[in-house]
């Protein structure tokens, strides 16, 4: 039986092949977009936790119903303000990261 080593790839490496390099207009997209749904999903998980609706959480930030369902299922982009009133509603803290030119900010 031959011994043939299989190659391993980083997902790094898959994603430059398939999606796009880093800095390419389809790598943003995607990373983007992954981004807000990770958003999206970090706000439903809260809003379960705290035993709301989404008709509620609508409520106390002020928005409809379909506007929390859209922000939880990724399929519109928020504004920072819309989404500081839902995590300041749902009694979160949020915190924003930016690397500036080699320099770490954080904003909480």
């Amino acid at each position: 039986m031959a011994n043939t080593e299989m190659k391993t790839h980083t997902l790094a490496e898959m994603k430059d092949k398939y999606i796009g390099k880093v800095g390419t207009t389809e790598r943003d997209e995607y990373e983007y977009e992954l981004r807000m749904d990770v958003l999206g999903r970090m706000i439903k998980s809260a809003r379960q936790e705290r035993n709301l609706t989404q008709e509620q959480l609508g409520q106390l930030v002020g928005v409809q119903k379909s506007q929390i369902s859209k922000l939880e299922s990724s399929t519109n982009s928020a504004t920072i303000d819309t989404i500081l009133k839902v995590f300041k509603a749902l009694k979160a803290d949020i915190h924003f990261n930016v690397t500036l030119e080699n320099q770490y900010l954080q904003l909480l």
